[in-house]
């Protein structure tokens, strides 16, 4: 856990602690982009939280295997985020236990965080191709479940997936009013491959380390 992770506001005169409208970001960030940066950000900024939680994942289930090892993709993600006061990182998703579900990992935060107000922010295109399991879990552990748009998604599939939840699930459900963005880890990692410049499609943090470690090599 980081130190930002760990501190929190404090209450004046001793009071209760509040609240903190917490968001929780996910993924594999193999690596971690400058698209991610803004969604998170902008979601941040756009939902009114306090602090967005990067939570890197062990594995993925409906992609490709992460190709760097997980300190790398961590140790890219904590240059990434350095300069900004509201990210942290969250490490749960990365335990040996871990599975690699969200419907595991969001009960672990929920009682991890259990005074907090979570909001966990997607991309259109995970919540469409990506094999969801116990979704009712993941709704009910939640606050909010904030969707940010992909140039390439039809917002009619979206629909078709709301229609299929029950009035109280559908409340929890929140469409980001963002730009949607088409910046990907795989562009990297592809630009790599055949030896291009990743500079202006990563922060410096990453391209420099990525230089350093050659952790795609």
């Amino acid at each position: 856990m980081s130190e930002r992770e760990a501190s929190r506001p404090a209450s004046a005169g001793g009071a209760e602690q509040r609240r903190l409208r917490l968001g929780l970001f996910g993924g594999t960030f193999d690596p971690v982009h400058n698209a991610h940066l803004f969604v998170a950000e902008a979601a941040r900024v756009e939902l009114g939280l306090e602090r967005m939680l990067f939570l890197p994942t062990r594995t993925s289930h409906y992609r490709s295997k992460p190709l760097a090892a997980p300190k790398h993709r961590l140790a890219m993600l904590r240059g990434a985020i350095a300069s900004n006061v509201h990210f942290a990182i969250d490490e749960s998703d990365l335990d040996e236990q871990a599975t690699g579900y969200t419907a595991d990992v969001v009960p672990r935060l929920r009682a991890k965080y259990p005074d907090d107000e979570l909001t966990f922010v997607v991309g259109g295109d995970s919540l469409l191709e990506a094999p969801w399991q116990r979704f009712d879990v993941v709704l009910d552990n939640l606050d909010r479940f904030a969707i940010a748009p992909r140039a390439e998604r039809a917002p009619e599939r979206l629909d078709q997936l709301l229609a299929a939840l029950t009035p109280a699930q559908r409340t929890k459900m929140v469409f980001l009013d963002l730009p949607a963005l088409n910046g990907s880890a795989t562009l990297v990692r592809e630009q790599l491959a055949r030896g291009g410049s990743i500079r202006y499609l990563v922060p410096e943090s990453v391209d420099r380390y990525i230089a350093q470690h050659k952790p795609y090599a």
